[in-house]
C-alpha cells in the first residue's frame, strides 16, 4: 500500500483516546454496583453511548476532518479541554472544574439587579446525596472481611437511612462474606447475631479468639463506610448551558493572547475552528438529549401510592348513613388490630372494649364523649374503607389535612395543580448543613449542594402560595446569609419581611471559645404586596379593666384557656389579693390557665356575659399577681411579632417556649423522635401570625410533624378551619409523624404517653399516602436493550431519539405490558397494576389535573373498590378502565 493512502487512514491518538474515555464518563459515570434505578440508569446511559453516540460521532468526525489531517490531535486536544470542566463522576453535568486561569465566565446580573446570589450548582436539580458503594476487602485485627454490595438497594431521594449489616458465609480462604443493605424502619445492626453466625459457621461451640469482637466488627464497618459520597443533579437546561459555555470558551481560544501568538489567520485555520464548533455543539446535542430524557423523568407527576383514611369516630356517625357503617366497623376483624394500636398509642386501657364507644340513654344511642374522637385508621378496614369514604359529598373540601411520605421535590411537583395558590402560610425547619442533621453532602459542594436544594424547592413552594402569602424558614449562623441571599431570589427583595431572632436554649453549648450561641432565626418573606401585616401578641394599650369600682360583688369563672398570664407558670394559690379573691387555686402553664379561674371581684359582667365573650373570642388578660383582670375583644388590633424572642416573651406574651421543652413535649406524648424538634410553641406563634382562622399550611419538611399539630391545637383553641399539608422522607414517617398527628387529635394533653382525662378532643379526617419516587420511575421505565439502531432519524441531534421507548408502557421490572392495543376495537387499555398493586388513580388524577375530588362511587361488580371518581367541576373518570388520555402524562413523556 503507498505511503500515502497509509497515512490518510485515521490514527487513534493519545488525545482521541483520552476526549472519548472523558465523553463516555459524562454519559456513564462512575460504576455502581447493588440494586436500584441508577444502576438501571447507568445501564441506559451506556447503551445510549456505546450503541449511539460513539459509533455516530466517531463517523462525523472522521468525514469533518477528511480536508484537515494533520488538525486531528488538536482537535481532540481542545475538544477535552473544554468538556472536561464538566464531567462529574454521577454523569452530571455543570460547573465541576473551574480554577481562575480558565476563565469560565457565567451571566449573573440582570437589567434590574446589580447584586446576584451565584453557586455553582444554581442551574441543576439536586436529586439527592449517596455513596459509590463498591464490593470490596477489608483486614482488620488479623481477620479479613468482603462486603457484599451486589443486592444493595440505594436510597429511593435523599433520605436519612443507616446501613445494616449481615453475615452472609465464610469463604473457602476464611475471608467473613457480609451482605450490606440499608435500614428499613428503624432496622440496626445485629453485632450479637453476626458474632454467633460466624461462631457456627466455625462449627464451634464457644466463643474463642477465632470470632471477631463487636469492637473488630464495629472497625470494619467504618473502613468499609469510607467510600466516596457524590452529589446526583440533573441539568435543567443542559443544552443551553454548554453551548453559551462553549461560545465564551471558544472566544477566550481564538482572541486571547497567550493562546494564539503567532496565529495566521488563513481561510484554512477559521474553517478548522468552524469544524471544532460543529463537533463541540453536536456533542452537546447528545449530552443534551439525554438529560433532557432525565428532566422529563425528574418532573414526570408521580402516581399517588397507598393512601388511607385517618378519620374519627364522630365524623363517621355524623353522616347520614354513618351510624350503620360504624357499627360495621366496629364488628369487623380488622377493629381488633385498630384497638390494639388505640392501646399502643395510649388511647384506651387494656379492658376497652369496641362497645364501650356507645352510650345509650333518654336521648338514644350515641357516641360516648370519651371516645367520640378516637382515630380510626382505614388500613385496618380494607373491604369497608369505600363505604367510610363514600359517606362525603364533597370529600376533598371535608379534608382537614394530608400527610405525604415522599421526597419533597416530588410532592410539591407533583400536588402542584392541586394547591397551587391555595396555601396562606409555608412553614419550613430544614435541615441547617451543620453536620449533625445527618443531611449528608459532599465536602466539595457543601454549600452549593444545600443552595441548590433549597432552591428547587423553594422556587416550588411559591407557586402554591397565595398572593397574600407568606414564608417563615427556620435556620442558624451556617447558611443564614445565604438562605437570606436565595430568598430574596425566589421572592424579591422587596417582599422581605423581617429576620426573627429566636432566643432557642437556656443552655448554650459552652465549647466555642468565641461566642455561646443561644440563637436562631426565621426568615419572613411575602408572596406579594397583597400580604400587609403579621399578628404578634395583643396590644396591650388596647386591652381594658374588667374591674370597676361601684360595680357589685360577683362570682365568675374563666373557663381553661381563655386567660393569657403576662406572669410566671405555676399554681397560684386560693386568697385575697388587693381588688380580688382568688376562690380556688390556679394553674398556669405556658402563659395560660389550665383549669378554670374563680374570681370575687366588682366585674363590669355578668357570668353570662362573660361566656358570651368567650365564644367571641374575647382575650382575657392577668399581669401582675394581682389579678387585676381585664380584656381584649377579638376585634382589637394586634401589635406586629417582635423581632427579638426571647424567653420571656415568647414564654408568657406569645405562648412560645425554647427548644429544651420541644423533647418533653414529645416524651410526655410517648413520641420517640431521633431528631432535634422545635417546640410546639414556635410553630404556633408563626402559624398564628399570618393565618387567621382559615387557611391552609404547608410544611415540606415536616419532621416529626409540629406544624401540623401547630394548626390541631390552633382549631381546637379558636374553632378555626385552618389545614396542612406535611410532608416528610423519612422512615419515621409512619413511626413518629403519623403516630403523633393521631395522638394529638385524640387529646391535647398527655403524660408518659398515656392521654389524661382531662384533655380535649378534636373531630378530623385526614389522608395520607405514599408518591412514587423518581428512583422507582427509573426502575420500572423500559428503554430498548435489543439490536435495533438506537437512531432511526435523519438528525439523531436535535430530534427526540427516546420516541419508540416504551418508557412505563411496559415495567422494565417485571417485564409485563402496561398498554394494551386492540386494533379491531380501535382502544387502549392500561393496566396500572402492573406498574403498581396500590395506585390511588383518583387521587392521582385529582394531582395531575388540578381538580378537587366531590365523591368517588363504588365499583358496581366490587363494591370494596373505586369505580368513579367524580370531580368538583361535574366531570368524572372511570377507574377501572381509565382513558389513555388522562393517564399518559403518568406513564410516557
Amino acid at each position: 500500500m503507498p505511503e500515502t493512502q497509509r497515512t490518510s487512514i485515521p490514527q487513534e491518538g493519545k488525545q482521541e483516546k483520552q476526549f472519548f474515555q472523558a465523553l463516555r464518563d459524562v454519559f456513564v459515570g462512575a460504576r455502581v454496583e447493588g440494586e436500584s434505578g441508577f444502576v438501571n440508569l447507568m445501564g441506559i446511559k451506556t447503551r445510549y453511548y456505546e450503541n449511539g453516540v460513539f459509533p455516530r460521532l466517531k463517523k462525523d468526525i472522521d468525514e469533518a476532518l477528511k480536508p484537515f489531517p494533520e488538525f486531528r490531535e488538536e482537535l481532540f486536544d481542545r475538544l477535552y479541554n473544554f468538556f472536561k470542566r464538566y464531567f462529574s463522576e454521577s454523569g452530571s453535568v455543570y460547573f465541576r472544574f473551574t480554577p481562575p486561569h480558565e476563565h469560565v465566565y457565567e451571566k449573573v446580573y440582570t437589567d434590574d439587579r446589580d447584586v446576584a446570589l451565584f453557586w455553582k450548582t444554581h442551574i441543576l436539580y439536586y436529586v439527592k446525596t449517596d455513596r459509590l458503594f463498591r464490593s470490596m476487602a477489608v483486614e482488620v485485627d488479623g481477620f479479613r472481611f468482603f462486603f457484599d454490595v451486589s443486592a444493595l438497594e440505594h436510597k429511593r431521594a435523599n433520605e436519612k437511612r443507616t446501613l445494616v449489616y449481615a453475615f452472609k458465609e465464610r469463604q473457602g480462604d476464611g475471608t467473613l462474606a457480609l451482605s450490606v443493605a440499608y435500614s428499613e424502619r428503624g432496622r440496626q445492626t445485629d453485632l450479637a447475631g453476626i458474632r454467633r453466625a460466624i461462631k457456627e459457621a466455625l462449627g464451634l461451640s464457644r466463643y474463642t479468639s477465632q470470632v471477631p469482637s463487636e469492637e473488630t466488627l464495629e472497625r470494619a464497618f467504618r473502613l468499609f463506610e469510607r467510600q466516596s459520597e457524590v452529589d446526583y443533579f440533573i441539568n435543567k437546561d443542559a443544552r443551553r448551558f454548554l453551548q453559551e459555555q462553549f461560545n465564551l470558551w471558544l472566544y477566550q481560544y481564538v482572541f486571547e493572547p497567550e493562546e494564539q501568538q503567532g496565529t495566521v489567520w488563513t481561510e484554512r485555520r477559521v474553517r478548522q475552528l468552524q469544524v471544532l464548533k460543529e463537533i463541540a455543539y453536536r456533542i452537546i446535542d447528545f449530552i443534551g438529549q439525554f438529560e433532557e430524557e432525565l428532566v422529563r423523568v425528574w418532573n414526570k407527576p408521580k402516581f399517588v401510592l397507598g393512601s388511607h383514611y385517618v378519620i374519627t369516630l364522630d365524623r363517621i356517625a355524623g353522616r347520614e348513613g354513618g351510624m350503620e357503617v360504624l357499627e360495621r366497623l366496629l364488628a369487623h376483624p380488622g377493629m381488633a388490630a385498630q384497638v390494639e394500636e388505640w392501646r399502643e398509642l395510649g388511647m384506651v386501657g387494656e379492658d376497652f372494649t369496641p362497645e364501650q364507644v356507645w352510650v345509650t340513654d333518654l336521648m338514644g344511642k350515641r357516641l360516648h364523649e370519651r371516645y367520640q374522637y378516637l382515630p380510626l385508621d382505614t388500613k385496618h378496614f380494607p373491604d369497608p374503607e369505600m363505604a367510610i369514604i363514600a359517606l362525603f359529598d364533597h370529600l376533598d373540601q371535608e379534608l382537614d389535612g394530608w400527610l405525604v411520605h415522599s421526597e419533597n421535590y416530588q410532592a410539591l411537583n407533583t400536588l402542584l395543580p392541586k394547591f397551587r395558590e391555595r396555601v396562606k402560610t409555608v412553614y419550613i425547619d430544614p435541615p441547617y448543613n451543620t453536620g449533625n442533621d445527618d443531611f449528608i453532602y459532599n465536602d466539595r459542594f457543601r454549600h452549593s449542594s444545600w443552595l441548590t436544594m433549597m432552591e428547587n424547592r423553594l422556587r416550588l413552594a411559591r407557586e402554591w402560595m397565595r398572593e397574600d402569602g407568606a414564608i417563615f424558614v427556620n435556620i442558624d449562623d451556617t447558611e443564614q446569609a445565604h438562605l437570606k441571599k436565595l430568598l430574596e431570589l425566589v421572592f424579591g427583595d422587596q417582599n422581605f419581611l423581617e429576620n426573627f431572632v429566636w432566643n432557642n436554649t437556656a443552655t448554650p453549648p459552652s465549647l466555642s471559645r468565641i461566642s455561646r450561641r443561644n440563637v436562631e432565626y426565621i426568615l419572613a418573606f411575602r408572596k406579594t404586596a397583597q400580604m400587609t401585616e403579621l399578628l404578634g401578641r395583643p396590644g396591650e394599650g388596647n386591652d381594658a379593666p374588667l374591674l370597676n369600682r361601684g360595680n357589685p360583688l360577683r362570682t365568675i369563672c374563666l373557663p381553661p384557656k381563655s386567660v393569657r398570664f403576662l406572669i410566671p407558670d405555676g399554681r397560684y394559690m386560693a386568697g385575697n389579693r388587693k381588688r380580688v379573691r382568688l376562690i380556688k387555686d390556679v394553674e398556669v402553664v405556658d402563659g395560660t390557665n389550665v383549669t378554670p379561674l374563680y374570681l370575687e371581684c366588682e366585674s363590669k359582667w355578668t357570668q353570662e356575659t362573660i361566656e358570651q365573650e368567650v365564644q367571641r373570642g374575647t382575650l382575657f388578660l392577668i399581669k401582675s399577681e394581682d389579678f387585676s383582670i381585664r380584656y381584649l375583644r377579638s376585634s382589637q388590633e394586634w401589635i406586629p411579632p417582635d423581632k427579638y424572642i426571647d424567653p420571656q416573651f415568647l414564654s408568657r406574651k406569645a405562648g412560645v417556649p425554647t427548644n429544651e421543652s420541644a423533647r418533653k413535649e414529645l416524651e410526655e406524648m410517648g413520641v420517640d423522635f431521633p431528631s432535634y424538634p422545635k417546640p410546639l410553641g414556635l410553630a404556633l406563634f408563626f402559624v398564628r401570625s399570618a393565618v387567621n382562622k382559615e387557611g391552609f399550611v404547608l410544611d415540606f419538611f415536616a419532621g416529626s410533624g409540629t406544624t401540623g399539630h401547630a394548626v390541631i391545637n390552633l382549631n381546637r383553641e379558636d374553632g378555626g378551619r385552618r389545614r396542612y399539608i406535611l410532608v416528610e422522607v423519612n422512615d419515621y414517617f409512619h413511626t413518629v409523624l403519623l403516630p403523633r398527628i393521631k395522638k394529638v387529635v385524640f387529646s391535647d394533653k398527655w403524660r408518659d404517653g398515656k392521654a389524661q382525662p382531662e384533655g380535649k378532643g378534636i373531630s378530623h379526617f385526614v389522608k395520607y399516602f405514599r408518591l412514587e419516587q423518581y428512583e422507582e420511575v427509573l426502575r420500572r421505565a423500559h428503554y430498548q436493550d435489543d439490536e435495533a439502531p438506537l437512531f432511526v432519524q435523519d438528525d439523531p441531534y436535535t430530534q427526540y431519539v427516546f420516541l419508540r421507548d416504551p418508557k412505563m408502557l411496559d415495567n422494565a421490572e417485571t417485564g409485563e405490558r402496561v398498554m394494551e392495543v386492540n386494533l379491531e376495537r380501535n382502544e387502549i387499555r392500561v393496566d396500572l397494576s402492573k406498574l403498581y398493586p396500590d395506585i390511588d388513580l383518583a387521587e392521582s388524577l385529582s394531582c395531575l389535573t388540578g381538580k378537587w375530588i366531590r365523591r368517588i362511587h363504588p365499583a358496581q361488580d366490587d363494591p370494596t373498590r373505586p369505580g368513579r371518581v367524580e370531580f368538583e367541576d361535574g366531570t368524572a373518570v372511570d377507574l377501572q378502565n381509565p382513558p389513555w388520555e388522562r393517564v399518559k402524562p403518568l406513564i410516557w413523556w
